[in-house]
């Protein structure tokens, strides 16, 4: 294994090593970088770890820089931070920590290189790499983490529950670094995420959130989802998602487990795309399945409306995990009411109407609905999944052709309410609500075309009925 920087990086540790050196400083670049460098991943962010004041390092390294960077300043964390070209670099005091069990902020005091190792939540983010002049480049590993680097193995530095007490958040970073780079977890360190799960409580939502979505992010976060869910994590940060697990049996008739569907569908997904908001659209499609699921003598397991009851617990579960509650939980909460629709456009004889109506309610979203729905097909039936794919197909040339025709994406009736309210000399009142509804529903009937002419003397027409006179 062998740690491969590029040029313009080996300058910088020279600088950051003749600096270090003037000031008396023992400096080491530690953690991320190095773990990445090993395994030839790019790394865009420099952790500088000196034995001496980390900030007043930054600052006499800045100098040397052209142009100069500005140098942010974390006091509280004795730390600071440069940007230099595409590299964030950031300086710190090596330094030991001790915790309270009411918070995973720790209380901090100076330390030796040791001491900031010992600190570290796994033996691969432990490794420092030497920028002293008398061993520069040399690897510092005191917990075997270039080992553990070769065998794929994901292990705490010092005793599995210490660390994961100290600091519970490494619980979700150790699934997280497991996701990202296809590694195991060690047997004892997992079995410390089992027994301190609920630790989890003292760390914020945000920080949780925040390595969810890097789990999700990933190229088949199944694999983190089942260890959150296989350590009881899941249970307790997203138990809403926990609820879709379990086969129930009546009458000698199952259903298909929905937690294990949903990270199948979740993985098909994410070899088309890697937008995190149709990711979660797919992990909340089936998300009030455990709610609406009733059994039917004659029809067996049903979950009617459960697409609707999703789109209402969108909100709330965005709230409370902290997930934006802006534009980007309406397409996820749209997407969840929507994904039934393109199934039923696949028996025969649809009409224009129902493709026009689709196309209206989805918008802009139209395209990644039917990836959403693409990937919600799991059966183990080859046939059928083939059937299904080219039902889908037939769905989207439908679409393209109505689309072209009729320009209803996004579409707004060519008659608007104010020139409703203009013709007919009236107020905003019932209706003008009753004519722009009726137009809006001729149109994407087919009764009239989707121009402004037709629209007009249609509104005249539905004035009349309701008494309106033309002012």
């Amino acid at each position: 294994m062998v740690f491969s920087i590029q040029e313009q990086e080996r300058k910088i540790f020279q600088v950051i090593s003749a600096k270090a050196t003037a000031l008396g400083y023992p400096a080491y670049v530690v953690g991320g970088y190095v773990r990445d460098r090993l395994l030839a991943r790019p790394s865009k962010d420099m952790d500088i770890v000196c034995v001496g004041d980390g900030i007043r390092l930054a600052e006499e390294v800045a100098q040397t820089f052209r142009p100069i960077p500005r140098v942010t300043v974390y006091k509280r964390f004795g730390t600071a931070m440069l940007k230099h070209k595409d590299l964030e670099i950031e300086f710190v005091g090596a330094r030991k920590e001790s915790y309270r069990s009411d918070s995973r902020k720790p209380f901090v005091e100076g330390g030796t290189l040791s001491d900031d190792q010992n600190r570290r939540d796994f033996t691969i983010n432990a490794l420092a790499v030497s920028l002293n002049e008398e061993d520069f480049g040399s690897i510092v590993d005191p917990f075997g983490g270039l080992h553990h680097l070769e065998e794929k193995i994901i292990k705490t530095p010092l005793e599995a529950g210490k660390t994961f007490s100290d600091d519970p958040l490494r619980m979700m970073r150790a699934i997280r670094f497991s996701t990202q780079l296809g590694f195991t977890i060690e047997a004892e360190t997992l079995k410390a995420i089992s027994k301190y799960r609920q630790r989890i409580h003292i760390v914020s939502q945000e920080r949780i959130t925040t390595e969810l979505n890097k789990i999700i992010e990933t190229e088949k976060p199944s694999v983190g989802f089942k260890l959150l869910f296989d350590t009881g994590l899941l249970e307790i940060i997203f138990p809403e998602m926990t609820a879709l697990h379990g086969v129930e049996a009546k009458n000698g008739v199952t259903h298909k487990d929905n937690f294990y569907h949903t990270l199948e569908v979740l993985d098909n997904l994410c070899k088309k795309t890697d937008n995190l908001w149709l990711r979660w659209s797919a992990i909340l499609h089936d998300i009030a399945k455990p709610p609406t699921k009733r059994f039917d003598p004659k029809l067996g397991w049903t979950f009617h409306g459960h697409e609707v009851l999703g789109a209402t617990m969108v909100p709330r579960i965005f709230k409370r995990l902290r997930l934006p509650l802006d534009h980007k939980m309406k397409y996820v909460q749209k997407l969840v009411q929507l994904h039934l629709r393109p199934i039923s456009l696949t028996k025969e004889n649809i009409t224009d109407s129902a493709i026009r109506r689709l196309l209206f309610e989805a918008g802009d979203e139209i395209d990644d609905l039917m990836l959403l729905c693409e990937a919600d097909i799991t059966s183990k039936n080859a046939d059928k999944v083939k059937r299904y794919l080219e039902n889908y197909e037939l769905v989207r040339q439908r679409l393209k052709v109505v689309e072209e025709k009729d320009h209803l994406r996004n579409w707004q009736p060519p008659v608007s309410g104010e020139l409703i309210m203009e013709t007919f000399g009236i107020p905003p009142s019932k209706e003008v609500g009753l004519i722009k509804t009726a137009i809006r529903e001729a149109i994407l009937d087919g009764v009239i075309p989707n121009e402004y002419q037709p629209a007009f003397d249609f509104m005249l027409e539905q004035g009349r009925q309701l008494g309106l006179t033309v002012r």
